[in-house]
């Protein structure tokens, strides 16, 4: 692939780091505190494509001809063998030639390198071609800027266990005033599992997920959380009991309001405990601006 084409790939790629991480679009892939790095990373792209670029299309400089008696000029007396002349075949350098004649010595351009296969040419006159195939990797990157993925969802949250396996006991601190009070899902399932929801108590609470079906085909909450990026993704699970949302098709994100359940499920997938609420109202919602905890 030539240089051209690496270039305007690295200023597409670059465009769209950028694109993405001046809009709500980067938090699909990267956790939030990641953006002062996109933007640099991009603007390093977009630098490094330009200069690429400008280094390439640039007209080539003219050589310069060597005054005659430097090197790679004629040289300065008219005496001795010249350059495309007879040279004897005796090796005398005094200007007689021998019988027998002289033997012809091909012109050499002393100005500059001979041309050979190093000058794009075959030898023959044939300029070589760098492959136009390269060209298509522009597709891949076209594609990042026009067709953006959604976050993940349920079939990642189907395919992985829950995070929260482990089986440590934590202390909590209260939650905030409000009734109901905001909670992530995460929140609320370490605080169901490991304080066995004494730092919840009776207190109402509202949690934002997706809907996963379940082994038993019953809905389940989710919502996926990020130690850096997309790729690290795992998602948190909450078991749902009382006025369950039904109907619903899977990744549809719903508000909920409920109680601590102390009711507790096995993830089929790893085998880990998941937490309930005991859910007391619900309501559709649009995707959250971000969709990852």
């Amino acid at each position: 692939m030539n240089r051209q084409a690496q270039a305007v790939i690295l200023l597409l790629l670059g465009g769209a780091v950028i694109r993405a991480s001046v809009t709500d679009l980067y938090l699909r892939y990267v956790k939030e505190g990641l953006r002062p790095f996109l933007i640099a990373a991009g603007l390093l792209l977009v630098a490094g494509a330009i200069m690429t670029l400008w280094y390439e299309l640039r007209p080539a400089a003219p050589r310069a001809l060597a005054p005659a008696g430097e090197p790679g000029g004629a040289p300065a007396g008219g005496d001795g063998a010249a350059v495309g002349g007879s040279v004897p075949a005796g090796g005398s350098v005094d200007g007689s030639v021998p019988a027998g004649g002289g033997v012809d010595v091909p012109d050499v351009d002393a100005g500059g390198p001979a041309s050979g296969p190093a000058d794009g040419h075959d030898g023959h006159g044939h300029a070589h071609h760098e492959p136009r195939v390269g060209w298509l990797l522009i597709l891949p990157v076209l594609g990042l800027l026009l067709v953006a993925p959604p976050a993940l969802g349920s079939y990642a949250a189907g395919q992985a266990g829950t995070a929260l396996s482990s089986q440590q006991q934590s202390d909590y601190p209260p939650l905030p005033e409000g009734d109901p009070v905001q909670v992530s899902v995460l929140d609320y399932a370490s605080r169901a599992l490991f304080d066995r929801g004494t730092s919840i108590g009776d207190r109402r609470v509202q949690l934002t997920g997706f809907i996963v079906t379940g082994a038993d085909r019953q809905p389940i909450l989710a919502r996926m959380v990020l130690s850096c990026c997309a790729a690290d993704g795992r998602p948190v699970k909450l078991g749902l009991t009382g006025d369950v949302p039904a109907g619903l098709p899977d990744d549809s994100w719903v508000e909920v309001i409920g109680r601590y359940s102390d009711r507790l499920g096995r993830d089929p997938v790893n085998d880990a405990e998941i937490p309930y609420l005991e859910v007391e109202s619900w309501r559709q919602v649009p995707v959250p601006k971000r969709p990852y905890d």
